[in-house]
């Protein structure tokens, strides 16, 4: 009663091999077995941790009846990507950290379910498509097809808009597609999900960069569109500006994943996009992102991946999961280290980096305790592959040509942040384009929260 029940896996030296997906979910057996595990709590704790505000006790109750589409049904009453969610939402931090059997052993596995419920109906196709109301005849743009973009659009689709996307990369999906890998997230999945919000209507344009082909002003005041929502995501990479970094094998994690996953490096020569990694890579970062891409080079046939990290394994950010899978395939972990300079051959390709250990002090405003430089502790990590994965900005093309758009410094659009609206009437944004690299689940919820003030405000002009 105190425990999870456990997820189906792909052994760790078969998995290493291949790019399909990790974890293989629960059977319907075991997912009945973890819904009785859930109290089914009157004051529903649970939901308050939830960014879409699932109703989550009324889904597993359905699943512990054995009824698995009706359970997908009330996921989806708040939730357009449970399929989705019930793979990379951080439930941990979130849903589960709320659930009161946590209090006295391991919550319910409410992801684990959630992916349950979506899978067995997608796999019997009783995927139902929602429907949208009459038409308002009024047009939104939607400016970015990732999470936060696809939830904004969908919903505004149901309540009868004429949505357009406009997608700068070739394929929708954002970060759905170029930045989480095939063996986490399966793309047919996003596909599906994507196919569904064009039976509402929505129409998709691909290699559309809004600030460059068109502007966002131009879009409203000549194309005829009512309002417009930015989700445009974090895709401006962060470095450390350290030595180096400029030679040949180091990539930014946005770069490397968006090879490995929308161009398909891991089937080069079939797919035209190639990706060097070498015996040896280094990743540095203690994100998601960084064990993204370290287990990707352990696919594509790296001998030794280490994860560099400046903090202890305690304040990593990434999901407990994904480290514990990380380990599982054999990556190393270099914690409480810090590279100082990436070194090169005379070709001018990476030969290694010098890194420095830390010790952790006082907390900073992160509320993690600093990491120290300890004098005299420098050391040379040998590797022929250099990955960044400490964090994205988001792309500041809309910004920049969009007078009266506020942004902070640091780039994030300035938006209210009970309705989305930025500081140009009618202008909304959301996700990552507003608060920088976070997860899925939030990006959902602000698309969310905008489409319906997209919708008070549109009908409040008519």
């Amino acid at each position: 009663m105190n425990k999870q029940h456990s997820a189906r896996t792909q052994p760790p030296k078969e998995r290493i091999k291949n790019f399909k997906e990790v974890s293989l979910g629960y059977d319907e057996k075991t997912a009945g077995l973890e819904a009785m595990r859930c109290l089914s709590c009157k004051h529903q704790p649970c939901v308050k941790g939830c960014p879409v505000n699932v109703d989550i006790p009324g889904f597993i109750k359905a699943i512990r009846n054995g009824e698995y589409n009706k359970a997908n049904a009330i996921i989806k009453e708040t939730n357009s990507l449970p399929a989705i969610c019930g793979r990379v939402c951080p439930q941990e931090t979130q849903c589960e950290a709320l659930c009161v059997l946590a209090k006295k052993g391991e919550p319910v596995a409410i992801g684990r379910l959630e992916r349950f419920a979506a899978d067995y109906a997608i796999e019997n196709a009783q995927a139902e498509v929602s429907k949208a109301l009459k038409c308002t005849g009024k047009k939104v743009a939607v400016i970015g097809s990732g999470p936060a973009g696809l939830v904004c659009a969908g919903d505004l689709a149901k309540l009868g808009y004429d949505v357009t996307i406009f997608e700068a990369l070739h394929k929708p999906g954002g970060v759905l597609v170029y930045g989480i890998p095939e063996f986490r997230l399966p793309k047919a999945l996003v596909k599906k999900e994507i196919e569904e919000l064009e039976r509402l209507g929505v129409k998709i344009e691909t290699n559309a960069v809004i600030g460059r082909a068109i502007s966002l002003d131009e879009l409203m005041e000549e194309e005829g569109y009512k309002a417009v929502f930015i989700g445009t995501g974090a895709g401006l990479p962060n470095f450390m500006k350290i030595p180096g970094e400029n030679l040949n094998s180091v990539y930014s994690a946005n770069e490397f994943l968006t090879r490995v996953n929308l161009m398909k490096a891991y089937d080069f020569p079939n797919s035209d996009t190639p990706v060097y990694v070498g015996k040896r890579a280094a990743v540095i970062g203690g994100g998601n992102v960084a064990m993204d891409a370290a287990r990707c080079c352990l696919r594509l046939g790296a001998e030794t991946v280490y994860i560099v990290y400046r903090r202890s394994e305690a304040e990593m950010p990434a999901r407990i999961e994904e480290v514990h899978h990380a380990k599982e395939e054999g990556v190393i972990f270099k914690t409480l280290c810090c590279p100082t300079e990436i070194l090169g051959n005379s070709l001018g390709s990476v030969r290694g980096l010098t890194c420095i250990e830390m010790t952790l002090g006082e907390p900073d405003a992160s509320g993690r305790r600093r990491p120290v430089p300890k004098p005299d502790s420098d050391f040379l990590l040998e590797a022929e592959t250099v990955i960044m994965a400490i964090g994205n900005s988001p792309n500041p093309l809309i910004k920049n040509t969009t007078p009266g758009l506020q942004a902070h410094e640091w780039g994030g659009i300035i938006v209210n942040e009970e309705s989305m609206e930025t500081s140009k009437p009618l202008v909304y944004a959301g996700g990552d384009a507003v608060t920088g690299a976070a997860t899925v689940i939030l990006a959902m919820g602000a698309g969310k929260r905008a489409a319906a003030a997209i919708d008070i405000k549109l009908k409040a002009k008519s």
